[in-house]
């Protein structure tokens, strides 16, 4: 058998290129980062809550330009306060046919992006899903009012 020699040069690129396709996995398929939890209604926002009604709540599906079935949920928030909300959040709760929970989603109601929300104002809100499971009950998602700011 004849004699193989590896220079000490050989040895440190070898384990560079190791090190290096090792990190790049790490980064590739490791753990993905943790989400930071949503934000907490606070207390102010707690009894600010009654103050924030949903009206006109209704539901109804159409067919996206890729033959997907969108179901849009369509309704308004008032303000029936005394502050002016600059957002609102809303998680939506949806159930199987057994009645246990298939997704829960929060979205924006009231984006801050937009015009606040004066008290006495009212706002039309169109949330859009296109990913709900066949085994969905068809019924009307829990609609609960997740998050609140105020101007």
């Amino acid at each position: 058998m004849p004699d193989v020699k590896i220079s000490p040069a050989g040895i440190v690129i070898a384990l560079a290129m190791i090190l290096i396709l090792g990190g790049f996995s790490w980064l590739t398929f490791g753990p993905p980062p943790k989400q930071p939890p949503p934000p907490v209604l606070t207390e102010e926002a707690k009894a600010y809550l009654n103050n924030l009604v949903l009206n006109n709540v209704h539901m109804q599906a159409a067919e996206s330009m890729v033959n997907q079935r969108v179901v849009e949920i369509l309704g308004d928030i008032s303000n029936k306060g005394d502050k002016t909300v600059k957002l609102a959040e809303v998680t939506c709760v949806f159930y199987d046919y057994y009645g246990k929970e298939l997704k829960r989603e929060r979205v924006t109601i009231v984006a801050q992006s937009g015009k606040p929300m004066a008290p006495g104002a009212s706002k039309p809100f169109r949330l859009a899903f296109d990913d709900l499971a066949d085994t969905w009950n068809q019924a009307l998602p829990k609609l609960v009012i997740a998050q609140i700011q105020f101007q």
